[in-house]
C-alpha cells in the first residue's frame, strides 16, 4: 500500500490529534496470555525431577518469577500517536533494549506494506524515505480507529489492513488455558499428597 494523495478519510474530532492517542494491548490478549503462562509453569516445581538433575524450587520460582516479570513488561507495549507522528513504547520500569521501540514521524511514512508470518498470518510494517520497517502492533484496543488515524495522517488506503488476531481466537485459547490450569490443580493435588 503505497501513499497516496486524497485518501484523507472522514476523520473522528479527536482524529485531530490535539492531544496524544495512546492504544495498549488489549486486556483479554494479556489477561489469556498471563493465565497460559502461569498454566505452563507453575506445576513445574511440583513435579519429579529427571534422575541426575537436580533443581532447588527457589531455583525453579525464581525463573518463573522472571519469566512472569518479563511477560508483563512485553504487554505494556503500547502505541502512541499525535499530531507529529506514531510511537512505540512500554511502560517506563521496562528497560529500552528489552522490548522494540521505535518513533516515526507522518512525513516520513512513504508506505504501509504487508508480510506474511509462518503460521500464515499477515502482519503490516511502516516504510520510510530510506526503507526501513517498522512493525505495525496489531494487537492493541481500537485497531480499526488507528489505521483510521494513519490514513488521515499519512494518505495511506488501510481499508483492506485487519487485526492480526479476531477476539473470538483468544477467547477460545482461554477457554483452553482455563482447562489446563483444572488439570494444573489436579496434578499439584497429586504431586503433593505423594510427597514423603
Amino acid at each position: 500500500m503505497s501513499s497516496q494523495a486524497g485518501l484523507n478519510g472522514a476523520a473522528r474530532s479527536d482524529e485531530a490529534l490535539q492531544t496524544p492517542v495512546t492504544f495498549r494491548i488489549s486486556p483479554l490478549i494479556r489477561i489469556t496470555l498471563l493465565l497460559l503462562y502461569g498454566a505452563l509453569t507453575i506445576p513445574l516445581p511440583f513435579l519429579p525431577q529427571p534422575v541426575g538433575v537436580q533443581i532447588p524450587a527457589w531455583g525453579l520460582w525464581g525463573g518463573i518469577g522472571l519469566g512472569a516479570i518479563a511477560l508483563v513488561g512485553a504487554l505494556t507495549q503500547r502505541v502512541i500517536v499525535d499530531a507529529a507522528g506514531i510511537r512505540v513504547t512500554h511502560a517506563a520500569w521496562v528497560p529500552r533494549w528489552f522490548g522494540q521501540e521505535w518513533q516515526l514521524a507522518w512525513s516520513e511514512v512513504t508506505a504501509l506494506k504487508p508480510r506474511s508470518t509462518g503460521q500464515g498470518g499477515i502482519v503490516y510494517y511502516f516504510l520510510n524515505q530510506t526503507g526501513q520497517a517498522y512493525l505495525l502492533p496489531m494487537r492493541v484496543v481500537g485497531f480499526t480507529r488507528l489505521v483510521n488515524i494513519v490514513q488521515t495522517q499519512t494518505g495511506i488506503d488501510t481499508t483492506d489492513v485487519r487485526p492480526l488476531a479476531q477476539p473470538w481466537m483468544y477467547f477460545i485459547l482461554l477457554g483452553c488455558t482455563l482447562l489446563l490450569l483444572l488439570v494444573d490443580s489436579w496434578t499439584i493435588a497429586t504431586a503433593v499428597s505423594l510427597t514423603p
